[in-house]
């Protein structure tokens, strides 16, 4: 078993941990070592913040997602900024950082998977008519958390529910 399959099993945070332990180990890509290291306290807070609230596992990988997606829009707003101000190194940087949190977010359903979910939804809730479109799209980001972008889910149901 190679080690894409491990990492397929393993939790959001789990993964992310690793990642750093590995990268700590080698030391070889300084910007990729800090962006986990920021990642990895960002979770730790979150994760206080959890057990405050009395939940002793911390936060669950939806929240850990959230906390990614919120560190990739920081950056491509920071991004943007410097690209404005002339500073493209540091443009550069952010754009590193963004890839490489990306990385650990699930990738959103596209082409044929998007079409076979959206087949499957259509199917198991007897969707018919364009009134269920919104009915649709809730229950693929209900079944697929973070790989659904609403526009193009709402274009694949769209379509669906005319050929039916």
């Amino acid at each position: 078993m190679g080690r894409e399959d491990l990492t397929a099993c393993m939790g959001l945070k789990t993964r992310i941990l690793q990642a750093l332990r590995d990268e700590s180990a080698r030391t070889q890509n300084e910007t990729r070592l800090n962006t986990l290291r920021l990642v990895e306290c960002a979770i730790r807070d979150r994760d206080v913040c959890a057990r405050g609230r009395g939940e002793g596992e911390g936060c669950p990988d939806t929240d850990v997602q959230r906390v990614l997606q919120t560190m990739v829009a920081q950056r491509e707003e920071a991004a943007r900024e410097h690209e404005e101000e002339g500073r493209i190194e540091e443009a550069l940087r952010e754009r590193d950082e963004i890839a490489i949190i990306q990385a650990f977010l699930p990738q959103p359903l596209a082409g044929k998977a998007l079409d076979i979910a959206v087949k499957q939804v259509v199917d198991d809730l007897g969707a018919s008519k364009l009134k269920d479109l919104g009915r649709c799209v809730t229950e693929l980001k209900t079944r697929y958390p973070g790989q659904i972008e609403a526009a193009s889910a709402g274009k694949a149901v769209r379509t669906a529910l005319s050929q039916g």
